[in-house]
């Protein structure tokens, strides 16, 4: 049985054969999760793409070598995502580049306004010109709001989810989100689709994957 015949088995059942033995199974989670690890990545890291590859590398090794630790308290992307998340923290405050996440004041925030439904810029499809220029655009956005934004809206988080992966409260969260859509409208006239953003090509998807699964068999 090949692989391409197991992609849709859900995580759990991944997990608990690749416990077993067949770590080849491991491969399947990697290239399921490379988009959003990546995307979260460029939150953090906005266009360093070698530090950006190099914690996910980081991210898939610690979870393989936590796996049999996971106890499906919550979902195994968003554990996944908390792993990455946790290095990319842990770097950007050695190089002295970290600008914490921390739950900030919303007092004087519209936070009780938040509606989920409202319009935002992800409503039509769009030329690749506009597809770059909002990529810039998420990109120049200050991290904390980035980071959620990206978990949010392109990687389709819900907001417990994104509090949990941040440890911030989910008031906060959408503090955030409301703070990223404003500064993205008040320079965007246009909209775009999130499947198109920051997208995770073929080569380094493969690439990814085969450094993780030749530490995982030298182990």
């Amino acid at each position: 049985m090949t692989l391409e015949t197991l992609t849709d088995l859900p995580d759990a059942e991944i997990i608990t054969r690749v416990i077993n033995g067949e770590t080849d199974l491991y491969e399947i989670l990697m290239r399921r999760y490379n988009q959003r690890l990546y995307r979260i990545g460029r939150g953090f890291f906005a266009g360093n793409e070698e530090e950006i590859e190099d914690v996910m590398q980081f991210a898939y090794i610690r979870a393989y070598e936590k796996l049999s630790s996971f106890e499906n308290r919550s979902a195994f992307s968003t554990w996944l995502s908390r792993i990455f998340i946790n290095e990319a923290i842990a770097r950007k405050k050695y190089s002295g580049r970290f600008v914490t996440i921390a739950d900030e004041d919303n007092s004087n925030e519209e936070s009780h306004n938040y509606n989920k439904t409202m319009k935002n810029p992800y409503t039509i499809t769009v030329n690749n010109e506009l597809k770059d220029l909002l990529e810039k655009s998420i990109g120049d956005l200050p991290e904390r709001y980035r980071v959620v934004f990206i978990l949010f809206e392109i990687e389709k988080l819900s907001i417990r989810e994104t509090s949990e992966c941040l440890n911030l409260t989910e008031s906060n969260v959408k503090v955030r989100l409301n703070r990223a859509r404003k500064m993205l409208r008040d320079n965007l006239s246009h909209y775009y689709k999130p499947q198109e953003i920051f997208s995770f090509n073929l080569n380094r998807c493969d690439r990814i994957v085969n450094n993780v699964l030749n530490h995982i068999q030298s182990l």
